[in-house]
């Protein structure tokens, strides 16, 4: 199980150190440039090429589309607790708290823990974490008039787009496919890059507080996954993938939020670091518990 989980989060771990590296050599980096381009064509070109042509039921992305999505609320809610323990505005803390990377991190480890009918629950799961983060989180992150860049936000239709496919279970074009899966596959690479050079201006505090959010988030997501899914009545298998997909490391995404809204982008790459860096002692753990034996 490490072996497999080190398989996941190396390249992580390893994009990110390229960017430390690279500052440490003293080489620039176009960090507005990369966010630019990470947000306007990577992102989308990522959730068309992951999600259209994906296989999921109607009714059960459904439910476990609004479990995620109350789940999130909760999270949303415990922010600002969280953020007076750290001192911290809660505007800093809340996309941290919220959007968890259920992308490049969860699906593969559900993939691996659920096989195919769990992964299904959790791609689900990732959709719900886009559609918040990709319109209220991008709201938020907007310095001007957030509904105008809403509008120009180009993941929202991508979103929108993948919606349409999926439900209607119509795939992609060939040529479209080709396409997105050619174009998405710059923005995570560019993510980590991007982080790491963060990451090579982190301070020793802002390190120990990472440590301390995370020890707060990991057990308050899990409690509120299994408190909601057990509302709803979902089957063990989706409120076990609701459940990981949720306490997933702090998504790259929210340090490129930060570094557009400019708040506090260092601190937020701290927590990203550290949460992901803990990934290895409490995943196990949590598998353990969530696997059937």
């Amino acid at each position: 199980m490490l072996a497999q989980l080190f398989a996941v989060m190396a390249p992580v771990l390893a994009g990110a150190s390229i960017g430390f590296g690279w500052i440490r050599l003293g080489y620039s980096y176009p960090t507005e440039f990369v966010t630019k381009l990470v947000f306007n064509v990577g992102t989308p070109a990522l959730v068309l090429a992951s999600l259209a042509n994906a296989d999921v039921d109607p009714g059960d992305f459904g439910m476990t589309l609004l479990a995620t999505l109350l789940v999130l609320a909760g999270l949303a809610l415990a922010s600002l607790g969280v953020a007076r323990l750290l001192n911290k505005s809660w505007r800093v803390i809340l996309a941290p708290m919220m959007y968890p990377n259920t992308g490049n991190m969860g699906l593969p480890v559900s993939l691996y823990a659920f096989g195919h009918a769990g992964f299904t629950y959790a791609m689900t799961a990732w959709v719900a974490n886009a559609l918040i983060q990709f319109t209220v989180g991008m709201m938020m992150a907007s310095r001007g008039n957030p509904w105008k860049a809403l509008l120009k936000n180009p993941t929202l239709y991508s979103i929108a787009l993948s919606l349409v496919f999926l439900l209607s279970g119509t795939p992609l074009p060939a040529w479209l496919g080709n396409t997105v899966h050619l174009l998405s596959g710059l923005t995570i690479p560019l993510m980590l890059i991007t982080l790491g050079v963060s990451l090579a201006s982190i301070q020793a505090r802002n390190l120990s507080s990472g440590l301390i959010f995370t020890l707060c988030r990991v057990p308050i997501a899990l409690g509120l996954s299994f408190g909601i899914a057990a509302l709803l009545g979902l089957p063990p298998l989706a409120a076990s993938a609701l459940a990981l997909q949720m306490s997933m490391p702090v998504a790259v995404y929210n340090y490129l939020f930060a570094q557009r809204a400019r708040r506090e982008p260092e601190y937020v790459a701290s927590l990203v670091f550290c949460s992901t860096l803990l990934a290895f002692v409490y995943l196990p753990l949590e598998l353990a518990f969530l696997l059937p034996s």
